[in-house]
């Protein structure tokens, strides 16, 4: 077999296999990268080569009337969601660019956005990245090419790989396409805020709205400081609660009234129009008052996934202890936290206060120094330690696939 270089940018399937067998046949271990928009996320490994996927571009396959789309892995989302767009369509869970939190610049990927589950602010609605994902092509740590899922959702042939696969962040297999479901875009959306409620009232209300029929499509609560960041016209010292409502006017104006009068009663409230709540959300879903542009910049961030009702929670107990700014979104499910510098960023606070409340946390953005010492990810015990051990040696059983990404020896 011939030498291969420390880098590779694969042009199609074929050299995506080449590269694998070759790991396989040198005991070699691979960085595998998409565009490269989260590689700062994760424990900093040592690879030997980097099989670099951004050349895998371009879409195969889109039939808007069936509501499918197969492009290459490497394809640009943005790419896509021009395209789908283009057709009043969309990629319904809203996918975050870690560019501004990470600062790695570049455009994600459509595989890469399937490899981390990434869900924005509509997951309330819609679901996680995996429940739109319907089938993909891949080569496994074994060096073999193989397909899972099809082009409809209720497809029951074999295993759901898709479900396994999203999430793993590039450490099972090797994706050269994929194929999702898209939606229809909604003709127009508009937010209701509800000002100065406190974190646990926030939550409060944020359940009344999503327990109610108004179909909310977005809750999320920003605290006084990051609500005046990203709301300008709401003025400094207002913290805010904010719903998103989607779809057709009529329905969306009768929603929006029917909302209001469930809402009145937790505080003030105002309207924001379609093209600042388009922005509002894009700024919730990238979490850019975290940005490595901001005051913030180079601290810790975490994120947590939690019950909503629990996420206030969360966060006292983590600002009882460290000096944090926090970000909640998915009716409070999902709580953004940066944090002060500290030896461990804030690991053992954290893992403390979701311990005591339900859910994990990952280190999102931290120096390599700390990640290498930190776990990133929630550490895994006993027989959820196991199961993920036996799951990598079935599809990579020389571990040559991102080793240590996620966790210690896996």
């Amino acid at each position: 077999m011939p030498e291969m270089p420390d880098f590779l940018k694969a042009r199609d399937i074929k050299d995506v296999e080449a590269a694998v067998r070759w790991a396989l046949a040198e005991e070699k271990s691979l960085e595998v990268v998409g565009r490269g928009t989260k590689r700062a996320l994760g424990r900093p490994a040592q690879w030997d080569a980097t099989l670099d996927l951004s050349a895998l571009t371009g879409v195969t396959m889109y039939e808007p009337e069936e509501l499918v789309l197969t492009a290459h892995a490497g394809t640009p989302l943005r790419e896509i969601e021009t395209l789908v767009d283009s057709r009043n369509q969309q990629l319904a869970f809203e996918p975050m660019d870690y560019g501004a939190l990470l600062g790695g610049g570049g455009q994600a990927s459509i595989g890469g956005a399937l490899a981390a589950n990434l869900s924005g602010p509509r997951r309330v609605k819609a679901g996680a990245a995996r429940d739109h994902f319907l089938g993909f092509t891949a080569v496994s740590g074994r060096g073999e090419i193989f397909k899972s899922g099809g082009r409809v959702v209720k497809n029951v042939t074999g295993y759901d790989l898709c479900k396994l696969i999203a999430g793993s962040w590039g450490t099972l297999a090797v994706m050269t396409e994929v194929t999702i479901k898209v939606l229809p875009r909604a003709e127009t959306e508009m937010t209701l805020v509800v000002q100065d409620l406190v974190d646990a009232g926030a939550m409060k209300a944020m359940a009344v709205a999503m327990g109610s029929a108004c179909d909310v499509s977005g809750a999320a609560h920003l605290p006084a400081r990051i609500a005046s960041q990203v709301m300008p016209g709401l003025g400094a010292g207002h913290a805010a609660t904010v719903f998103r409502l989607e779809g057709v006017e009529p329905s969306v104006l009768h929603r929006a009234r029917e909302l209001s009068e469930r809402m009145k009663s937790y505080g003030g409230l105002s309207m924001i129009d379609p093209p600042r709540s388009r922005t509002l959300w894009r700024a919730i879903r990238d979490v850019t008052p975290f940005a490595v542009s901001g005051p913030a910049g180079t601290y810790p961030v975490w994120r947590i996934s939690t019950a909503p009702t629990h996420g206030a929670e969360v966060a006292r107990l983590s600002a009882e202890r460290i000096d944090a700014e926090f970000i909640y979104d998915w009716a409070g499910g999902l709580v953004w936290v940066v944090m002060a510098p500290s030896d461990d960023a804030g690991e053992m606070i954290v893992r403390a206060a979701v311990e005591s409340c339900g859910g994990h946390a990952t280190l999102v953005r931290a120096p390599a120094a700390i990640r290498a010492t930190v776990p990133v990810f929630s550490p895994e015990e006993g027989g959820l330690a196991a199961l993920t051990a036996r799951v990598k040696e079935s599809f990579d059983p020389k571990g040559l696939l991102n080793p240590g990404r996620m966790w210690a020896g896996v």
